[in-house]
């Protein structure tokens, strides 16, 4: 791990920032300025048959209005494709071409992982079948038995993960011919030097995985911090599908108050403060001493 502390947002640009992706963002630049390190932020619109346009520039305006901004130039996935084409031709024979379809891989029963994906049953490992054509591009994971993945969450301690009955064989480029978010945040993560990823619970099952790639591509693996992510009163993750509603950019008043909300969430015991400077000069060392408690040890320190 190097000495020097560089974190990052990455929203993606499928709307407008809600309330949990602001837990988020808050989280992560929290942890970057209480370690004095640098907070990046990375439109991650790969894929871009999702992406609204304007979104990315809203994001970014509003994260500007709250006083939160990127350290370094922003960058776009929709733009990096060419790196991720290098990182798969580097992964050789670990990746292999794949003609089945959804339904297939559903209907083979081997179940679903984590985050909801049908296991893929490894059908075409061997090779395509006669007739057959490349759909998509997929990382063969290690047999079971040899397929674990431990790693230290800094909330939630220490995590494994089997790849072979967790995950499969798992997607790196898709069937629409867009790069999947597994081997894109890898090669973006390594290539802008990132040392430490806070993000949302809802990724988690995500991290095994992408350390494996890490691996594989010989690129460091950073420290990890999942927050818990936000939900709505029926219990699902607050999103646009489960009825969100956008944070709009607004007066400071309105600023400070969606940030202290977002800060409660995370546990961190703020009075009302009277402007976006003392929002943030009581919340960094809020969320320090939070750490230090969790972690059980004091923060590193790089002043």
């Amino acid at each position: 791990m190097s000495n020097t502390y560089i974190g990052r947002f990455a929203p993606s640009p499928t709307g407008p920032l809600h309330a949990g992706s602001l837990v988020a963002a808050l989280a992560s630049y929290l942890d970057a300025r209480a370690h004095h390190g640098q907070w990046l932020v990375r439109i991650e619109d790969i894929d871009e048959g999702r992406s609204v346009p304007g979104a990315d520039g809203a994001i970014l305006a509003l994260l500007d209005s709250l006083g939160m901004h990127s350290d370094a130039e922003v960058v776009w996935q929709s733009r990096r494709k060419h790196l991720y084409q290098a990182a798969a031709e580097r992964l050789g024979d670990h990746a292999y071409a794949c003609g089945c379809n959804r339904r297939e891989i559903v209907d083979s029963r081997l179940g679903v992982a984590p985050d909801g994906a049908a296991i893929y049953p490894g059908t075409c490992r061997a090779g395509l079948a006669p007739g057959r054509s490349m759909r998509s591009l997929r990382l063969r994971v290690p047999d079971a038995g040899q397929d674990a993945v431990t790693f230290t969450d800094r909330f939630m301690g220490r995590l494994t993960q089997h790849l072979a009955s967790e995950a499969g064989d798992f997607v790196l480029k898709r069937a629409d011919g867009y790069w999947a978010y597994q081997l894109a945040v890898v090669v973006d993560d390594a290539d802008q030097g990132v040392t430490d990823i806070v993000r949302g619970a809802d990724l988690i099952d995500s991290t095994a995985r992408q350390i494996y790639l890490q691996r594989l591509l010989g690129v460091p693996t950073p420290r990890y911090l999942h927050v818990p992510v936000v939900r709505n009163a029926d219990g699902e993750k607050l999103s646009k599908q489960t009825g969100a509603l956008a944070i709009l950019p607004g007066d400071e008043a309105a600023a400070v108050a969606a940030l202290l909300d977002a800060a409660r969430f995370l546990g961190l015991p703020l009075e009302r403060p009277d402007s976006l400077a003392s929002f943030w000069g009581a919340a960094i060392p809020a969320w320090k001493a939070m750490l230090a408690e969790r972690e059980g040890r004091p923060l590193r320190s790089q002043s």
